[in-house]
């Protein structure tokens, strides 16, 4: 009796798997121009609410290292005791439910977000929150 199976090939088949990284279209490069370019508007934005602090105060991380994205020194942390990470990114959906918020009057919008088994998040626009820290 023949048996229904197809004979194994002596060769091995190997699966085509897709690569761990996603093809973004930009260069590993750019991407980390783009963050930092973040990061320095945020370092900025830090010295320019708080002028009594100095430039080694508040500095922006060199890509790749571990730990926050800005680093405050003592002097920084007691004006603003945040641990900051940025994040620049081509696009993400929070932008259009930011967006809804903004058209509920005449208020600063705030955006409250929740994924599931986690903390809410408060995300508002980073003038808004530097104003806020100042207080």
């Amino acid at each position: 009796m023949r048996s229904l199976t197809k004979p194994r090939s002596t060769k091995t088949v190997r699966k085509k798997t897709k690569k761990a990284t996603r093809n973004t279209g930009i260069s590993p490069q750019s991407a980390k121009a783009k963050g930092r370019r973040l990061q320095q508007t945020v370092r900025d934005s830090i010295l320019s609410a708080f002028p009594a602090l100095e430039p080694d105060d508040v500095r922006s991380t060199s890509m790749g290292a571990g730990g926050e994205d800005v680093q405050l020194s003592p002097a920084a942390r007691k004006l603003m005791p945040y641990c900051i990470e940025c994040k620049s990114l081509a696009k993400i959906a929070i932008y259009k439910h930011y967006g809804q918020a903004t058209g509920h009057g005449d208020y600063e919008p705030l955006l409250v977000l929740k994924q599931d088994r986690a903390k809410p998040l408060a995300v508002v626009d980073l003038e808004h929150f530097m104003e806020l820290v100042k207080k």
